[in-house]
């Protein structure tokens, strides 16, 4: 009588063995993970705060630059790429790009209305990069503050609200490239080919002709073509530009560039920093303003 008992006793103690194996798997199953998550955390936090350090180390180098120069080049160590820097687990990478060697987008309004000198030469620059010149008017509807619709391609609200998704007309100046995409013709091929040679800055901003590309100074020069825009950057490889004198002497005969329009020094970059630290990563770009040796501000930050 006693043996199915004893039986039922030794399968009793199994399963409580069994349980309190499996509890015991539990809890370092969720240790394990519990530690992890605070490593990921701790890596993600030092990202997080190199990339500050980055940014800091960046605006730091620009002060310096402009306390030791007025003239902004692509041979100065901001314009540099360095390769990564090694750090404690990880490394830091990143690179400046002068916004001011881009058209400035928001320059085709001013004072809420559109600026024809300005939409003139950004609609040279679509022609030059193959781009319908139409698509500057969309843009001009964009930014500014009236609801007249500029021709051949313009748009206002009554085009937007006409859409599948409705929407209105921005009626301000762009804070992003990418703000394109909400504009009338500024499909993903429209971008992706402008990207490299337009920006969006909170203020009216002259073109760098020492870090421009030659489409973009042949936009903003008239009477300038793409070759001799391509002839001047070459000239320029070996001996940057000093003052409107002298890039004004290295000019074609009879052509000359509006004061207003060039530029040899620079005020708006943006810095991109990656930094992998452990198996965190963390990618920021931050827009710099830079006014006379003070330190740089930050006109916005994000992070990618």
């Amino acid at each position: 009588m006693k043996t199915p008992q004893h039986g039922v006793a030794i399968v009793l103690a199994m399963g409580v063995v069994a349980l309190a194996a499996l509890a015991a798997t539990a809890i370092m199953v969720t240790q394990s993970t519990w530690t992890r998550q605070n490593e990921l955390v701790a890596d993600h936090v030092q990202a997080q705060t190199l990339i500050q350090v980055g940014v800091d180390w960046t605006r730091a180098l620009l002060s310096d630059d402009r306390r030791a120069s007025s003239v902004d080049t692509l041979g100065e160590p901001w314009a540099l790429r360095l390769p990564p820097i090694p750090v404690e687990n990880g490394s830091l990478a990143g690179h400046i790009e002068d916004q001011q060697g881009r058209f400035n987008l928001n320059n085709l309004v001013k004072d809420g209305k559109p600026n024809l000198t300005q939409i003139a030469h950004f609609q040279r620059l679509l022609s030059i990069l193959g781009l319908p010149p139409a698509l500057a008017d969309a843009l001009a509807d964009w930014i500014d503050t009236d609801s007249e619709v500029r021709a051949p391609g313009g748009a206002e609200d009554a085009f937007y609200l006409a859409l599948q998704a409705p929407y209105l007309a921005a009626n301000r100046p762009l804070i992003d490239v990418a703000e394109l995409a909400l504009v009338r013709g500024f499909d993903d091929n429209v971008r992706l080919r402008l990207r490299p040679f337009v920006s969006t800055l909170p203020a009216f901003t002259a073109v760098n002709v020492n870090t421009a590309p030659p489409e973009v100074i042949a936009a903003v020069i008239d009477g300038l073509d793409i070759d001799g825009a391509r002839s001047l950057v070459e000239q320029r490889s070996r001996v940057y530009f000093r003052d409107r004198t002298d890039f004004l002497n290295q000019l074609p005969k009879d052509v000359v560039a509006a004061i207003e329009d060039i530029a040899f020094s620079s005020d708006y970059f943006v810095v991109q920093l990656r930094v992998s630290i452990g198996s965190a990563q963390a990618r920021s770009a931050a827009l710099l303003a830079r006014a006379d040796a003070n330190w740089p501000t930050i006109v916005w930050r994000k992070m990618l």
